[in-house]
């Protein structure tokens, strides 16, 4: 059994970061055509661009500052000009910050988590979400992070960004299921990148010996478990919060 995602058109927001490029090339892989989102790495973007059509699949760049409502409209036109609407949108893009305590935490940064978190995938949903309920057909992924449950110290501001963004997944999923439309969210774990490999940094003891397969994911490893959520194989899955994360942390009844 094989992922088949030919003839789709995919969205990555974040495309050009460490985990986004491995998504976008994946559902390429899988057959699809890609709209690389970026918003300060052009040269980044283009390189997965290139990595894409490489495979024989179209892919375009487009810039757009996520947390506006005229730049997120602007990039759905632009898609929709030169892929076609997607019927996958992933919602990788996030900004990153010092993570420190609450007491010394800059209130500005919980206003920067809560504009990519969740207004990132409010704006996204009302771009792209419409044309998926009139086809009768679509899938929205959004990242989010085994941190939105282990609320450890220094984590507060991400944490409030991504469990904001959980709750409207959610409700964003039991109001567009009827119409044929999927909401999920991939959650993962501290994850092993290109960064990591260049910098030899693969292994981390201290955090391995808490997941129960002890060993930290890889990127990859992320991307798949978009794939099969942005595939047919998981039609009757919708409103998950699925942690990828080698059970770090584990969702209970």
């Amino acid at each position: 059994m094989q992922i088949d995602l030919t003839g789709k058109v995919a969205l990555v927001t974040g495309a050009a970061g460490q985990l986004g490029r491995v998504i976008a090339q994946t559902l390429a892989q899988c057959g699809t055509d890609v709209a690389v989102h970026y918003h300060h790495s052009h040269d980044k973007a283009e390189e997965v661009a290139a990595a894409i059509r490489a495979l024989g699949r179209r892919a375009v760049t487009v810039c757009a500052d996520v947390s506006r409502e005229d730049e997120v409209h602007l990039m759905a036109a632009h898609v929709a000009e030169q892929l076609g609407m997607p019927q996958i949108v992933v919602t990788c893009a996030v900004r990153q910050y010092d993570w420190v305590s609450v007491l010394e935490q800059a209130p500005q940064d919980y206003q920067s988590q809560f504009d990519t978190c969740v207004m990132h995938n409010v704006l996204v949903a009302k771009a792209f979400v419409p044309h998926m309920t009139e086809q009768g057909y679509g899938r929205f992924i959004g990242i989010n992070t085994e941190c939105a449950m282990q609320c450890l110290p220094s984590q507060s501001a991400y944490v409030a960004g991504k469990r904001g963004m959980d709750g409207v997944l959610r409700v964003l999923a039991r109001e567009v299921g009827e119409q044929g439309v999927t909401v999920n969210q991939v959650a993962p774990g501290w994850t092993i990148s290109d960064n990591d490999r260049q910098r030899g940094t693969e292994r981390q003891p201290d955090y391995e010996r808490h997941t129960a397969l002890k060993r930290r994911g890889t990127d990859q490893e992320i991307a798949n478990a978009v794939a099969f959520l942005a595939s047919d194989l998981a039609a009757f899955i919708t409103g998950v919060y699925l942690p990828v994360c080698g059970g770090y942390v584990m969702p209970a009844i």
